[in-house]
């Protein structure tokens, strides 16, 4: 991936999950998503317990994909919160993989233009925050541009070069976006990569120096 300059975040260069076995995790993340560069492991000790406060999208070409993904992931041992069907803003579903992460497959069309893939077009991570205007104002501090807002619910950041976008949304709404129940008291259980230093954002997220990014074998 590009690498970013340190006067701000401009990529996200990986995310980090906190799992109890990271091997497994890996196999399962490489035989579902078709994801490697974009993940890494960090063992856990104990499960996971409690919604993490976070969500991971795959954005696909079409409804197709969507459900390519989704049967995949449930072959590899994922569980289904929100079977995949249309809504307002296109098609999509909703899986807990095996590590305990929470993945939506979605797409904006309508109908398959073309033969299903498997492809990926975006990977998006939500973070659920307790003050979206206080911590969007914390991003733009950091060189993120906004690339739209709905006051006080959603912020989502314009990163033209990242293979992996930010967003922040209302922690609750998140929760219940995923089909899970909200639990402040959880641990994150991720980090996330980039070139832009080390720190912890409003919500308690850490973002870390790219270089620390250990990848399980």
């Amino acid at each position: 991936m590009t690498a970013i300059s340190i006067r701000g975040i401009e990529t996200i260069r990986s995310i980090t999950l906190e799992v109890t076995d990271p091997t497994a995790a890996n196999a399962f993340y490489t035989d579902a998503f078709g994801l490697d560069a974009q993940l890494g492991f960090r063992a856990a000790e104990a499960p996971p317990a409690g919604f993490p406060g976070f969500t991971l999208s795959l954005v696909v070409s079409g409804p197709g994909t969507v459900d390519h993904l989704i049967d995949r992931a449930l072959d590899g041992g994922a569980t289904p919160l929100k079977p995949a069907k249309k809504g307002l803003w296109g098609y999509g579903g909703v899986v807990q993989a095996p590590d305990g992460t929470i993945w939506k497959v979605a797409t904006t069309a309508k109908q398959d233009s073309g033969p299903v893939t498997g492809e990926i077009d975006q990977i998006v991570l939500l973070l659920g925050s307790a003050d979206v205007s206080a911590a969007k104002q914390f991003y733009v501090e950091r060189g993120l541009a906004v690339a739209k807002s709905f006051p006080r619910v959603y912020a989502e950041f314009d990163m033209p070069s990242s293979a992996i976008k930010l967003a922040l949304y209302r922690y609750r709404a998140l929760a219940k976006d995923a089909g899970v129940a909200p639990d402040a008291s959880a641990s994150h259980r991720l980090s996330i990569q980039s070139d832009a230093g080390t720190f912890t954002d409003p919500d308690g997220f850490t973002w870390d120096a790219a270089a620390a990014l250990s990848q399980a074998a």
